[in-house]
């Protein structure tokens, strides 16, 4: 064997080992990247189910939940309350209109069965509804107050997650991790949209 044949197989097999290792490096990217996003999808889900029970904390007791424990207290003791509006028109003299508006409580329903019910979460859990999902037992940040605005008190929550598993989100003291709700506004968005 001549010496330009040993440089070939050479050469050959280092191309192969390059092009395996280049093949692997952007393999790992991909799915470290498709992993991120499973993540950031549950932690979305979870805090979109926390957004939803707040808002019905707030429409039963008039401010946000102040606590995991008093949260987790209403969705599984707390009911939403079924009320049917109902408005009535009656022409007056000279083309004038006055409008009635009645309400009617036909009710009430169980939180846990009204928005966390088998058929939309069929693995929903109580118990873990404050762990960050991939997060190794984490609990979100939670966060419900009043602050003034315009001389009115208004009512916030901010529910947050502490440690982004997205590097991109983890910049500036975590300034983009995944939340919903705002310390600053009335606002019960997520900031995922």
């Amino acid at each position: 064997m001549n010496l330009s044949k040993v440089l070939s197989l050479v050469f050959f097999a280092v191309a192969i080992g390059l092009g395996y290792l280049l093949y692997k490096g952007v393999d790992d990217v991909v799915e470290k990247e498709k992993r991120i996003a499973l993540v950031e999808a549950a932690i979305i889900e979870k805090l979109q189910m926390i957004r939803n029970a707040e808002l019905a904390y707030q429409a039963a007791n008039g401010k946000y939940a102040g606590s995991w424990d008093s949260l987790r207290n209403f969705i599984s003791n707390g009911k939403i309350w079924l009320v049917q509006r109902t408005e009535t028109t009656k022409l007056l003299e000279y083309g004038k209109e006055e409008t009635t508006v009645t309400f009617d409580t036909l009710g009430s329903v169980p939180v846990m069965d009204s928005l966390f019910n088998e058929r939309k979460y069929p693995d929903f859990k109580l118990e873990s509804l404050a762990i960050v999902p991939g997060s190794g037992g984490k609990q979100f940040e939670f966060f419900a107050d009043k602050i003034e605005r315009n001389s009115y008190e208004i009512n916030v929550f901010e529910v947050r997650d502490p440690d982004p598993i997205n590097p991109e989100r983890r910049l500036n003291n975590n300034e983009k991790a995944l939340r919903v709700g705002s310390r600053t506004d009335a606002s019960t968005e997520g900031n995922w949209k």
